[in-house]
């Protein structure tokens, strides 16, 4: 997780042009960048990020200045290219045009209108926009640094900068239920860079490029904040140390008195960084230790620290052992029930990231620097965990987590699994996708690994128009247990014609697997296909690394397998037959 400085970044590009744009790596995205000023490096520089993400990317950029005509020309290259994803790249400079360095040359009501009809115009093309597929970002404008009026400007009614200031609040308010358009806020990306290091006059007179390609690499970082969602590689769990990462001091060293941790200008870096993983964890990122250290010193910690943010239920699992920490990383992912590669490390020992960076490259190792006062801004500044929408489910991940290590408690102590499923009590509930259930159906496609028969990925503008073809038919599970409530956690996706229904497909969450709500949910597939007299139901299966879990279920459940077309298995049911969910487990259908 360290970013190439940009030159060091184009070399990089031409020396593995050939590697980066190969047909084969395990993604593919298509991306398209529509800029109002010189951006070249840009997609040279996207183009290596993708590729260090394990994805092909396919990047188109506009022609210069063409923005407009070519969202509105229906033949452009731009839709004959198909993009997945497309960023309109603005800049003040473009947008203000003639009045940037000279506003008040116009009236007070012409600069109203002027800034109507910007919004206007802007909003006409991203209607025509999203008639596509596509995700659309884009940038708001920078705020100017500089008025002819001086420190007069703030007396203006409807001044320069008020006007930016504006016209970005409208976008933002436009589009802030609107789950296809997103703002990046460029703005924000130039005052953390500093605006006038941002532009190097000399490159915007001899090329009109608007952002000095140095911080190429910084901005290409903040805009995959916008393609990992898309691409289902959104990290899930923060991995940390303790010692020295979230407090200051070794604990079995310094003792509880001795570490630093809270309002002083030594704990407070590491105060200040618990309080932001804390609002982590409550947007749905899930937290776990691997620390070499003694549990019982580290429970101090947890129950008697007063500074302590983080306590013990806040983290999914806890590895604190003095076992490697490679073999800490595995059982964490095993325990939670996620792949490798959803996990970002945090730990402050150059050494351990250099081994978790070098035995389990799928980690996303965070570079932290050597003082602790900047740890938290780089935490800040990462977009491995940023998503397109966050759903009740994923607020109340850490709770749900908590009460899962209870169930594991009450599994190990049962003298059976059967005893074990009838004390959980679980209860599944199954409902016909909603328009409200959208945005998690489609985030679970996404992100489901394990128990998932054909690992299809998909967007929420496609889930949506599925939901409104009378030949699909999309159903969801919502599980909870004398535990707890797991939420929705299971989709079905099948494909109706008159005989045959075909379970395009069929997925649940790591948590819910082995509770009968898999069998609940196809046992409702079975009966609504036997009162719409269907004659076969045919499961899809089509292997993976990661969905093994998935493998034999239909054959468990009695289907028979008909065919198999390269790695598609096709397994056939007559609904005919009877087929129920374990006596464990109440379904309730509505």
């Amino acid at each position: 997780m360290t970013l190439k400085p940009f030159a060091e970044t184009i070399s990089f590009y031409r020396l593995h042009k050939k590697e980066i744009e190969k047909k084969d790596s395990r993604a593919d995205v298509r991306i398209a960048l529509l800029p109002s000023s010189t951006i070249a490096g840009l997609k040279e520089t996207m183009a290596v990020h993708c590729h260090e993400m394990g994805l092909r990317p396919d990047i188109y950029v506009g022609k210069y200045k063409q923005t407009a005509q070519e969202i509105l020309d229906p033949k452009s290259d731009l839709y004959n290219f198909k993009p997945h994803i497309i960023f309109i790249l603005s800049n003040v400079r473009a947008a203000l045009g003639e009045t940037y360095l000279g506003p008040y040359a116009i009236s007070q009501g012409t600069r109203k209108r002027w800034f109507e009809r910007t919004l206007k115009e802007t909003e006409k093309l991203i209607a025509v926009l999203k008639k596509s597929d596509a995700k659309i970002v884009i940038s708001n404008l920078e705020v100017p640094t500089h008025s002819p009026l001086g420190i007069l400007e703030n007396k203006e009614e409807l001044g320069l900068q008020k006007t930016v200031r504006e016209i970005n609040e409208r976008l933002c308010d436009q589009y802030k239920k609107d789950v296809q358009v997103f703002i990046f806020d460029y703005e924000g990306f130039l005052s953390r860079i500093g605006k006038q290091n941002a532009l190097d006059p000399k490159l915007y007179y001899l090329g009109d490029i608007t952002l000095d390609p140095q911080y190429f690499p910084a901005l290409t970082e903040q805009l995959m904040g916008y393609i990992r969602p898309l691409k289902a590689l959104t990290k899930k769990c923060l991995v940390v140390d303790l010692d020295n990462t979230m407090w200051g001091g070794i604990i079995g060293e310094d003792g509880l008195g001795g570490i630093k941790l809270g309002p002083t200008p030594e704990g407070r870096p590491f105060w200040e960084l618990q309080k932001y993983m804390l609002s982590l964890s409550e947007r749905g990122v899930i937290l776990a230790i691997n620390s070499k250290n003694n549990l019982e010193d580290v429970r101090e910690v947890f129950k008697k620290h007063p500074h302590q943010v983080l306590k013990e239920e806040h983290f999914a699992s806890l590895q604190i052992n003095w076992s490697d920490k490679v073999e800490n990383m595995r059982r964490i992912a095993e325990e939670i029930g996620i792949g490798i590669d959803s996990i970002a490390f945090l730990d402050d020992n150059p050494a351990e990231r250099a081994l978790i960076r070098s035995a389990l490259p799928e980690v996303s190792v965070i570079e932290l620097p050597e003082d602790p006062a900047r740890f938290l801004e780089t935490l800040q500044r990462l977009t491995l965990f940023d998503a397109f929408s966050l759903s009740p489910e994923d607020k109340k991940r850490s709770e749900m987590y908590t009460t899962e290590r209870k169930r594991q408690s009450l599994k190990k102590s049962s003298g059976s699994l059967e005893e074990y499923l009838r004390t959980l009590g679980t209860t599944i509930t199954i409902r016909k996708a909603s328009p409200d259930s959208i945005p998690r159906v489609a985030q679970l496609t996404q992100k489901t690994n394990q128990f998932n028969t054909t690992t299809r990925r998909r967007t929420e503008e496609e889930i949506r128009k599925l939901t409104s073809d009378k030949n699909t038919l999309i159903l969801t599970v919502d599980v909870k247990d004398n535990f707890g409530e797991s939420g929705l956690t299971g989709v079905a996706i099948v494909r109706l014609a008159k005989e045959n229904w075909r379970i395009d497909s069929f997925l649940l969450s790591c948590r819910v697997i082995g509770r009968g709500a898999e069998d609940g949910l196809l046992s409702a597939i079975i009966k609504r296909a036997k009162r719409a007299k269907a004659k076969t139901i045919v499961g899809e299966f089509i292997p993976t690394p990661k969905n093994a879990p998935a493998k034999g279920f239909y054959k468990r459940c009695g289907f028979v397998l008909a065919e198999s077309v390269g790695k598609t298995e096709m397994w056939e049911y007559s609904p005919i037959k009877n087929f129920e969910a374990p006596k464990t487990v109440t379904v309730k259908e509505q």
